[in-house]
């Protein structure tokens, strides 16, 4: 079994990561929002070996580290090939999804390039949540296709309901709104795992900086028993 599935997802300080990577993730820069506001991109990104791996490895129950980090040839070049990197704040998103599957008692579908999409991706004009990992774009939840006002609105209110932090794009054609999925976001939340050592060095280091977060869950609850 690869060392990253014994010891968890392997956190990467992208600040160490090669120059090409760097230019795509922008880790720690400011960029505006349609609003002007300015946000500090994320620095500290899971690493996904492969497409295998991906597959494996389970944010939640029902959601697979694979389905955010899906990409479309928008997406620059580097980031459809192995290793991929997404930001660890997924894994926040990944629990509210989960929290409005158990709700709507429905499999929930994420669009290709519905989760994470780089600040160098095609489409990118302003920050948005997809860069930060904390967005995602429903297109069908069941057997509904999310394609029209009525599924839309209906689980827009679902979701806004699970919790005061998740923002659900409401039904429309204009920019800001949508007429073909579901668009849900936490925001430009950043998540730092405890197993990772911050600095303030924003220059590549000599040994770069990573860390493999522990598992979480049925290692961690077994060891507290041993305990």
């Amino acid at each position: 079994m690869p060392e990253s599935e014994i010891a968890g997802l392997k956190v990467v300080d992208a600040c160490d990561l090669d120059a090409e990577l760097r230019s795509i993730l922008r880790p720690g820069e400011m960029l505006r929002d349609t609003q002007e506001r300015r946000h500090r991109l994320p620095r500290y990104f899971y690493e996904v070996p492969s497409h295998d791996a991906a597959v494996a490895i389970n944010l939640t129950p029902n959601f697979g580290l694979n389905e955010f980090v899906l990409v479309d040839l928008k997406e620059a070049p580097r980031l459809q090939e192995w290793p991929r990197y997404i930001p660890c704040a997924v894994r926040i998103l990944a629990f509210y999804l989960q929290r409005l599957r158990e709700t709507v008692g429905l499999s929930i579908h994420i669009a290709v390039n519905g989760g994470y999409r780089s600040p160098a991706h095609k489409l990118a004009i302003a920050a948005t949540p997809h860069m930060w990992g904390t967005a995602a774009d429903l297109y069908r939840i069941g057997t509904t296709n999310l394609d029209d006002r009525e599924s839309i609105e209906k689980y827009r209110r679902v979701a806004e309901d699970l919790a005061d932090d998740l923002w659900v794009m409401p039904y429309g054609h204009e920019v800001g709104r949508a007429d073909d999925h579901i668009h849900v976001d936490l925001g430009y939340l950043i998540h730092v795992p405890r197993e990772i050592s911050e600095d303030r060095m924003e220059l590549p280091q000599e040994t770069p900086r990573f860390a493999f977060e522990e598992q979480r869950r049925g290692d961690r609850r077994t060891r507290n028993d041993e305990g």
